[in-house]
């Protein structure tokens, strides 16, 4: 018998590459779950899937527990941002269904938070995990990787390099948007710092990418983070835009919010994300990932970890995705996940999640003192 597994927001551009990574799965039926039923049908009709798949009409806003109930999934991944504005019942009819639930959310309070479905979900047997994509699992899972390396490790500085040619959804537009220029705290030689996103501009260079700008965005790991690693005085996570004049453009923005002329940008999301198409013949199909780790090594000195990802041929947006995918494998095969709510983390090491990308044209580059480092080909390399 196959698993059931619900993609919520399964022909968008986070759940489209998910149901195809696991319509190849022989354990799999993959449902595809969307406000229209007619593209769901589409979509699921072209999977070519291994076992037929199926469309099914879900509207996240309506009872979405009397939904779950009737299309039975054992497995519901939701896809359908932002979480920034979004509770936890989709989670909460997941459980009450007896499905395992999954998410990619990339909001701080909506990830941090689903420990508070903890109780239901062991009751249930089911294991409901949020922030199954970048971060918080991905993020972690590099710093679990290195700090052994570190006898103190004391900051954690990174972020994602967007590529201008990605296929940007109003989704997660209005995610980033919604918190552009509105304050939020960072950890600061060890307290908290007030900034505002889109703020804090930078740039950092990347090998082969070249220069990229960068400002404060507000993600789970700021609030999870901190507790986890309690030897940390400094955590920043940043995002950019590959083109430096709409970086320089949102940064604006980003004023206008916090001096009040305007009380959010997400509003216009769909206005600004039209606007920002008008930018594509300035940029690439190349994205990155930076994280900057640094401390005290064993021998006293400091030391520092530079981890950069290079994303080639818009697959980049990719990443996000693979957690989903490899825990609803590991569901399908019949591996136990211990049931309970809680983030996405502990689940997943980086070997793993860099094997799982080892298909796409991303390269992961690792330098530091006697880490020389690269991926996909998981062997030691020393680097010029």
């Amino acid at each position: 018998m196959t698993t059931r597994v619900l993609v919520i927001g399964g022909y968008g551009n986070f759940g489209g590459y998910i149901a195809r990574a696991l319509a190849a799965d022989p354990n799999i039926s993959v449902l595809i779950g969307g406000r229209s039923q007619e593209k769901a049908d589409a979509f699921a009709s072209g999977l070519n899937a291994i076992n037929a798949a199926e469309g099914f009409r879900i509207d996240i806003d309506a009872d979405i527990a009397a939904q779950l109930m009737e299309i039975r999934p054992n497995v519901v991944i939701h896809t359908t941002g932002p979480f920034q504005t979004q509770d936890h019942r989709v989670a909460r009819a997941a459980i009450a269904t007896g499905a395992h639930y999954l998410d990619l959310a990339d909001a701080r309070k909506f990830v941090a938070t689903i420990g508070g479905l903890d109780a239901a979900a062991k009751k249930a047997g089911v294991a409901a995990i949020a922030g199954a994509s970048s971060v918080p699992c991905l993020t972690a899972a590099f710093i679990d990787r290195y700090r052994p390396h570190f006898a103190r490790l004391d900051r954690a500085d990174y972020g994602i390099a967007a590529a201008q040619a990605t296929n940007r959804g109003l989704g997660t537009a209005a995610a980033i948007l919604s918190y552009i220029g509105k304050p939020f705290s960072i950890l600061n030689d060890g307290v908290p710092k007030r900034v505002f996103g889109w703020q804090g501009l930078h740039a950092v260079r990347y090998p082969e990418l070249g220069l990229r700008l960068f400002g404060y965005c507000d993600i789970p790991d700021l609030e999870l983070f901190p507790a986890r690693y309690p030897n940390l005085r400094e955590l920043r996570f940043v995002a950019g835009h590959e083109v430096k004049l709409l970086h320089i453009g949102t940064w604006l923005l980003s004023w206008a919010v916090r001096l009040r002329l305007v009380r959010s940008l997400a509003p216009y999301a769909e206005r600004l994300l039209n606007l920002s198409f008008l930018f594509d013949p300035l940029g690439s199909d190349k994205s990155g990932f930076h994280m900057f780790l640094s401390g005290t090594g064993k021998d006293g000195a400091p030391m520092t970890v530079r981890i950069f990802m290079l994303a080639r041929q818009v697959h980049g947006p990719n990443i996000p995705c693979i957690p989903a995918i490899i825990l609803a494998r590991r569901i399908a095969a019949g591996q136990q996940i211990e049931p309970g709510a809680r983030p996405c983390l502990d689940l997943i090491d980086i070997d793993e999640l860099l094997e799982a990308i080892a298909h796409l044209d991303i390269t992961t580059i690792v330098q530091g003192p006697a880490i020389d480092e690269i991926w996909p080909a998981l062997r030691r390399k020393e680097l010029s």
